[in-house]
């Protein structure tokens, strides 16, 4: 094993006294020393040449060093020290805790990924030195499992900082980190980033309590956008981690997940919204009734439905949609009698947002909701007829594009509402009628770019509404439509008649 190259570069051979060689007997092995030279070397945030150098003669190292000399006189700290130093070495440039926007991908960017790229290369080397290890008769597990449980964690996260496309990765980085996870996975004996994280049962724990440990320092209000890897890496690391095993790390992922959502930027929003989201699923309903934690998450995304960003708003009312049953079986087991639940007050907002929307992208997203708000009210949307009939008599009367999303979700609403409130209908039934024929006609007479399925979507809601009409007013309808049968001579337009005329 050639050595002496790197060996010179750090300085190992002691120190020289009067041209007589100094060999005082050493205080540690000579690996250890080795690798506790080129880890202070890490620890220095600047990066250069030098430093590439050394990491290429590294990679040559661990390649070529025999596992004994490697791992059998080297304590498990020394190596974790080593693994952290590169891994900061690697980490994308801190920035101010106020900077508006990411760096673009600069020069500062590409260079993190060329330096990470060469890490990950350190890293694949010296886990399969440790596999080799556990095979060797004089070093086995019992040498081996100390050093790769002092190794994993931050393994993880520098594997999860490039995993996957980010400002301060690139497609060598990127394969280099993918590589080294399913490697890593492997050498825990695991199956899947998943079972590594939470344990491959209920009663055995994962790495994900020490994995947030390392993370925990860095998502505190004060120093969570300084590396801007670090949200990602948490926003990534959290779906991997389900029910049942993520309610032991409520206290760990629920502060941070809040942190992110309350941020100004509305990409951050989103993030910690999906993360509540996630959280909300995958805990059981008891410990978010703890310590009134499903009201302050409710109270946070309610508070979102202010903003004007179609993807948040989108995210924030699917998120709230699983969360309002959870505040309702606290406020019934708490005997909590109110005229409304949260469920009405966050339909009573969109339905006021609704109104005055003229931004297409918002109408889109909040028809596509509006029918799971209508289903879980039920009978009690009667509450909000006369805000939701507006609604939907000014949704029907606009074209929204070639897919007509908005109008096939008012359609959808239409229809539930219906359902649930039918006692309330026929009193509503000139006004409703007459915005479902004009859409009718509209459709078909439209020239513009509407696709024929998505015209022929449209002609089928609306004739559902019809005959849902006509259930609830007994006949009413039918008899409406006598005389427009008898006039039309479009023949599409007659089909949908004809089909209200015929339905019993």
């Amino acid at each position: 094993m050639e050595l002496s190259g790197l060996v010179r570069a750090l300085r190992l051979e002691g120190p020289r006294d009067g041209g007589q060689l100094e060999q005082p007997p050493p205080a540690v092995p000579p690996a250890e020393q080795v690798l506790l030279q080129i880890g202070l070397l890490f620890s220095e945030r600047a990066g250069g040449a030098p430093k590439a150098g050394v990491l290429r003669d590294l990679v040559a190292l661990v390649e070529a060093a025999d596992c004994r000399w490697l791992f059998g006189g080297v304590s498990p700290a020394t190596l974790g020290e080593l693994v952290g130093a590169l891994n900061g070495y690697a980490a994308p440039p801190q920035q101010e805790q106020d900077a508006a926007d990411l760096p673009s991908k600069d020069s500062a960017y590409a260079a993190t990924a060329e330096r990470a790229a060469d890490v990950g290369l350190v890293f694949l080397r010296l886990l399969a030195k440790l596999e080799a290890a556990k095979t060797q008769e004089s070093l086995g597990v019992p040498i081996v499992a100390p050093i790769l449980c002092r190794v994993m964690e931050p393994l993880y996260i520098f594997a999860a900082t490039h995993i996957a496309e980010r400002p301060w990765t690139n497609a060598k980085s990127q394969s280099v980190a993918q590589e080294l996870l399913a490697l890593l996975v492997r050498a825990t004996g695991c199956g899947s980033v998943a079972e590594f994280l939470r344990g491959k049962n209920e009663d055995e724990e994962g790495r994900f309590g020490a994995v947030m440990g390392l993370l925990k320092r860095e998502l505190t209000k004060d120093t969570w956008k300084c590396n801007p890897a670090t949200k990602f890496v948490f926003s990534w690391t959290l779906p991997q981690v389900t029910r049942p095993w993520l309610s032991h790390y409520l206290e760990h992922v629920l502060p941070p997940s809040l942190l992110i959502s309350d941020d100004y930027r509305e990409e951050n929003k989103i993030l910690g919204v999906r993360c509540l989201h996630h959280i909300i699923l995958n805990v059981p309903a008891a410990d978010l009734w703890q310590f009134n934690r499903a009201q302050v998450v409710y109270h946070a995304l309610y508070n979102h439905l202010y903003s004007r960003g179609a993807p948040l708003i989108q995210a924030v009312l699917l998120c709230l949609l699983d969360l309002l049953p959870i505040l309702e079986r606290a406020q019934r087991q708490q005997k909590q009698t109110r005229p409304t639940t949260s469920c009405d007050e966050v339909l009573q907002l969109v339905l006021t947002h609704m109104e005055a929307e003229h931004r297409l992208a918002l109408r889109r997203v909040y028809a596509r909701t509006l029918p799971a708000f209508v289903q879980r009210l039920g009978i009690l949307i009667a509450r909000h007829l006369k805000r939701l009939e507006r609604v939907i008599l000014g949704y029907l009367e606009v074209c929204d594009g070639p897919e007509e999303e908005a109008r096939l979700g008012i359609l959808e609403t239409l229809q539930c509402t219906i359902e649930h409130a039918w006692p309330r209908m026929p009193c509503r039934l000139p006004v409703l009628l007459k915005a479902l024929l004009k859409m009718i006609w509209d459709v078909h007479t439209d020239q513009g770019s509407t696709p024929e399925p998505v015209k022929a979507a449209l002609l089928q809601g609306a004739t559902e509404c019809l005959i849902l009409l006509d259930r609830c007013s007994e006949g009413q309808v039918k008899v409406l439509l006598e005389g427009v049968y008898s006039s039309c001579e479009e023949n599409r337009i007659r089909e949908c008649i004809r089909k209200v005329q015929e339905n019993t």
